[in-house]
């Protein structure tokens, strides 16, 4: 286990959160800008409360962060129409061995680009852009659908 960061990234930002009392308890960001209850999920065996959990932080931050990585390759490529995309972020968690493990989905709307081809495109090379995917790849099954195909032309 590594007691440093990596010395590979050279970090523009640090986020940094404190959470107490786990599933049950509270998480708040330094800044102030997350501060949330956890509940854990009755599905789990926990009390369905109002609280959030952290599987939905980690897909709200999943889908921005491959909705940007995308979005910042149309740009560099000078393809227009990634603005209004649409990413649902899916994290699942359950039991795997002896252990519990984690998956994803990620589901991508692309309403306004119509080449079936370059959709594609553009969601492998977000695949290879994203810091999210990037970092779990290897560990977390990762299924991405491009949803509402656009027509071939």
């Amino acid at each position: 286990m590594s007691t440093t960061p990596s010395e590979k990234v050279r970090v523009l930002y640090t986020a940094e959160a404190t959470a107490t009392g786990g599933r049950k308890g509270h998480g708040r960001s330094s800044d102030g800008r997350v501060d949330v209850d956890f509940s854990s999920p009755t599905e789990m065996g926990g009390d369905g409360g109002p609280g959030t959990n952290p599987e939905q932080l980690f897909a709200t931050g999943f889908a921005a962060c491959f909705q940007n990585a995308m979005m910042s390759i149309a740009r560099r490529k000078n393809v227009s129409g990634v603005e209004d995309s649409i990413v649902t972020a899916r994290i699942g968690i359950g039991p795997i061995e002896n252990r519990f493990g984690l998956t994803a989905e990620l589901d991508i709307k692309l309403p306004s680009i119509k080449d079936r081809a370059l959709a594609e495109e553009l969601v492998s090379l977000a695949d290879g852009r994203c810091p999210y995917t990037n970092a779990v790849r290897g560990n977390i099954d990762v299924a991405i659908k491009i949803l509402e195909p656009p027509a071939q032309h």
